[in-house]
């Protein structure tokens, strides 16, 4: 290990990767891979993914010219490998943190990250794009995406590769990074050397005088020659999709012999430079490779908090509350034993969202689309056409992949479809692609949904009765992590759509408070009561129908207004209540307190809320401002 560790010190850029002869490349991918799980077990981050695409990313900076050469990876779960090679092992330390590098792949980073990536299925329309961008500037590089199989269930993934092959696009290469499909050993490895061999120089061009020869027979030879090739790739590998979609189909391969792989991309570049393209490759990896425990559970070391190496324990969890998504589970799971219309539906996201206990418990009535948020949604209308409740919990920075759906499929037609969006708010390492800051905005213009969010889990258990009993479309929004630790009612009951919760009444000021915020603007409320101001703090549950009656009686009896949410400022909850009062004529000093209009990178998230002013202490900040308050500690208050 010491001489890989050596080798991989010389490294960094693809360029000196490409300066190393060619029999150490290998060091060079299991150095990686151990630097990879040793950092990681400090860290947390994605493993399994990323140990899975190491000999890959290696083998395909080796062979072609990156950056020159773009290689645009989906998701980026699966590209440690590659921050390593392109100058970020030493930030790798810090990656998710405040500061560090990001767990997915960002433009602004490295001229390395060709393409942004944190939603999956994008990577080969992006090098599509790339592609043809060469061409019409006449430059002379190609694209290479690297795409997973669960990328490949995102129906964007199918469109880039029909797009691609009715433009027979030369220089574009797709790698299926493959680590889930069954394939025998046997036909595995006589696979892999047939692709192999049927990609090198002297076969193409054996083939190419094999048509020429057969051109010139009489009669319909070349019809029998091709359909007799044909049935020989259908009988040796799985490439007869790739192949009607216009793809020279190359694979399967042995995804971690780094012989094969580097002989595959050579033979690859050299049919591209033979104008043979595009060109998908198939490889077989192992998520996890390389690390037992990993391998062995894929699943479990996906996203990992820190762990020991030797045994692959995970560090022990601090006892605490449950965390929302369990809590959401667990109503929903009793909902439907008195419900069979309720089934629940998610996009590849069974476990985040905890739906995997609600499959355990009724596994007829669960339903895992893949990575199709789209199709998730429209699914979800026409269950509901049918009299069926079907409930889609899916990330909220994932539902904006399904806009179109939620607008045309589920509002127009006023379906019965609950949309619980989990992760809403500040996600915390995984930065700007995955956070939840849009829902409220994007939602609350749309016709017949009601859109909603509790204070705390026990109210999060009310509300989804309140969705799920709603004769049309609802949307709650609920955070990451863990609850505040509140006592659960056993049997919670719906909460009357649109009413908002007088939690602190007072004269001065008025804190209007959704979801994640409504304690830190109790705890505000506190405080300045120990000062002197009287501050009313309304609950408001609801984004869309607001408390409308509520709100104005309190607004026309106060000094001041201040809403407080955690999500993005403009077209959200705070922009209603502006409206509100606008259209009522109320007059009164407000201040809107949301994330405001910027990309909000990885980082600790309640940091990042302290310095938005969406903390206890700025809620209070900004009511005393509106007030011409002083505190009692600043020298202008004596």
């Amino acid at each position: 290990m010491t001489d890989e560790r050596a080798v991989l010190d010389t490294i960094a850029s693809p360029q000196d990767l490409r300066a190393l002869p060619r029999e150490q490349v290998a060091m060079v991918a299991r150095a990686i891979r151990g630097e990879i799980v040793d950092t990681v077990s400090r860290t947390g981050g994605h493993l399994a993914s990323s140990l899975g695409a190491v000999e890959l990313i290696t083998a395909i900076h080796y062979v072609f010219e990156t950056p020159a050469d773009k290689l645009v990876l989906d998701v980026g779960h699966q590209g440690y490998a590659h921050k390593m090679l392109t100058g970020r092992r030493e930030g790798f330390s810090q990656i998710g943190k405040d500061g560090g590098i990001g767990k997915f792949l960002r433009r602004e980073e490295s001229v390395h990250d060709a393409f942004g990536a944190g939603h999956a299925g994008t990577s080969i329309s992006a090098a599509l794009g790339m592609a043809r961008a060469f061409e019409h500037q006449k430059q002379d590089h190609c694209a290479i995406a690297l795409i997973g199989d669960g990328g490949m269930t995102a129906g964007m993934a199918f469109e880039a590769l029909n797009h691609a092959g009715h433009l027979h696009q030369k220089n574009l290469v797709v790698v299926l990074n493959d680590n889930e499909m069954s394939i025998s050993p046997n036909v595995g490895a006589l696979s892999s050397y047939l692709s192999r061999k049927l990609s090198a120089p002297m076969v193409r061009r054996m083939k190419g005088w094999a048509k020429d020869f057969l051109t010139s027979l009489p009669g319909d030879m070349v019809h029998w020659a091709h359909k007799a090739e044909e049935s020989l790739k259908v009988f040796f590998s799985p490439g007869l999709l790739f192949e009607a979609l216009g793809f020279k189909y190359v694979g399967p391969i042995q995804g971690h012999r780094m012989d094969v792989v580097l002989e595959t991309f050579e033979n690859v570049r050299a049919m591209l430079a033979a104008g043979d393209g595009p060109i998908l490759v198939h490889a077989l990896t192992a998520k996890g490779y390389g690390y037992e425990p990993a391998q062995r559970d894929p699943f479990k070391y996906h996203g990992v908090g820190k762990f020991d190496v030797e045994s692959g324990a995970f560090a022990p969890g601090k006892p605490g509350p449950p965390k929302y998504q369990k809590v959401f589970a667990n109503t929903l799971i009793e909902m439907a034993k008195d419900d069979p219309r309720i089934v629940a539906i998610t996009a590849a996201m069974a476990d985040g969202t905890s739906l995997d206990l609600f499959q355990k418990a009724f596994p007829k009535r669960f339903y895992d689309v893949g990575i199709a948020e789209q199709h998730a949604v429209t699914f979800a209308a026409g269950l509901a056409s049918e009299g069926m409740k079907p409930v889609a919990a899916i990330y909220s920075t994932f539902l904006q992949r399904a806009y179109d759906q939620v607008v045309h499929d589920v509002c127009v037609q006023n379906l019965d479809v609950t949309l619980a969006m989990d992760r809403a708010g500040l996600v915390g390492g995984d930065g700007a692609t995955h956070q939840g800051m849009y829902d409220v905005a994007y939602l609350r213009t749309l016709p017949n949904i009601i859109v909603m969010a509790p204070k705390d889990e026990n109210e999060l258990r009310a509300l989804l009765r309140t969705a799920v009993s709603y004769d049309g479309p609802a949307a709650i929004r609920y955070p990451r992590g863990t609850g505040l630790g509140v006592p659960l009612d056993p049997d919670p009951k719906p909460i009357p759509v649109g009413e908002a919760e007088l939690l602190a009444d007072g004269s001065d000021a008025l804190v209007v408070a959704y979801g994640t915020r409504v304690h830190e603007a109790l705890e505000a409320a506190a405080e300045l009561r120990s000062e002197g101001h009287a501050v009313a703090v309304l609950n408001a549950r609801f984004a869309k129908p607001l408390d409308e009656e509520r709100i104005l009686r309190l607004a026309r009896s106060v000094r001041a207004v201040v809403t407080v949410e955690e999500g993005a400022g403009m077209g959200g909850f705070g922009s209603a209540v502006l409206e509100l009062l606008a259209r009522e004529g109320v007059v009164v000093p407000a201040r809107v307190l949301a994330i405001p209009d910027q990309l909000v990178e990885h980082g600790d998230p309640d940091a990042q809320l302290q310095g938005m002013g969406l903390d206890a202490e700025g809620i209070a900040a900004s009511v005393r401002t509106l007030l011409g308050a002083t505190t009692p500690t600043d020298p202008k208050a004596d």
